[in-house]
């Protein structure tokens, strides 16, 4: 099994010597469309992860994107990672506040805020994700859509470098976590989303990255058994389990901003 703790770490370590190429399935997203996206960089420069915008000073993400507060840095209004245009917005975090039920080893409640040492300044390239109300859910078969830098296999390609995005289709908890497919590895706190055909998923450097559904944030980008797979959908934090914790974190740590 593919973990995307595993993807992230690759990401930092091989993917900008080795070329690779852009995610299953997706194809390139309009200019500045994805407003609420951020790129999360090492203090290099490199994209391993995604993240989206939910308060000024906040951007919410995968816990296993965490590689220290002090190692990244976050990127808001980009769009091609690896050329300045003049859009972006940079912003060091000041805290990372991870789940408290997050699991390493299952991938359990794999959700992370960061506090951003200054806020971002919302404009036509940077804006606020909407968020999902506690504990709603998303019908199998409707389609969401994921998007970030990342990857089209695990092995060979091309370095991406514009924004691309893909759409997805909700797979019931059900089938995900049969026998054929994650054979009950899938918890509460996850949802899964591909097609029963395969060829169209998040990959390597989504991580931490949206799955919008109905112009709202129910998924982040979390794990899965390779990228694409027929068999094996992406997983996919589900926001609307943690929305209260969202909002109870961000209230209790709005002092010192």
């Amino acid at each position: 099994m593919v973990n995307l703790v595993e993807k992230c770490i690759y990401v930092l370590s091989v993917i900008y010597t080795v070329p690779r190429e852009y995610k299953i399935g997706g194809h390139t997203a309009a200019p500045n469309s994805i407003r609420y996206l951020v790129s999360l960089k090492s203090t290099s420069g490199q994209h391993f992860c995604g993240g989206s915008l939910v308060h000024r000073y906040w951007v919410l993400t995968a816990a296993h994107c965490n590689i220290g507060a002090e190692q990244m840095m976050i990127v808001a209004g980009d769009y091609k990672v690896n050329i300045f245009e003049g859009t972006e917005q940079y912003a060091k975090p000041r805290i990372l506040v991870i789940h408290p039920l997050y699991n390493r080893s299952t991938n359990n409640a794999d959700i992370m805020l960061i506090k951003l040492r200054a806020p971002m300044v919302l404009n036509k390239y940077v804006s606020l994700a909407p968020l999902p109300r506690q504990g709603t859910g998303v019908a199998e078969g409707h389609v969401c859509r994921v998007s970030g830098w990342g990857y089209n296999s695990l092995e060979g390609g091309q370095v991406p470098v514009t924004l691309r995005t893909v759409t997805v289709p909700i797979v019931s908890t059900a089938r995900c976590n049969s026998s054929d497919s994650f054979n009950g590895n899938i918890t509460a706190n996850m949802i899964c989303a591909g097609y029963s055909t395969g060829g169209k998923d998040a990959c390597k450097g989504d991580s931490g990255g949206p799955l919008v559904c109905d112009r709202r944030i129910y998924g982040v980008v979390s794990w899965g058994n390779g990228c694409g797979d027929a068999k094996f959908p992406g997983v996919y934090t589900a926001v609307s389990r943690f929305r209260r914790w969202i909002d109870q974190t961000i209230y209790e740590n709005m002092t010192n901003t």
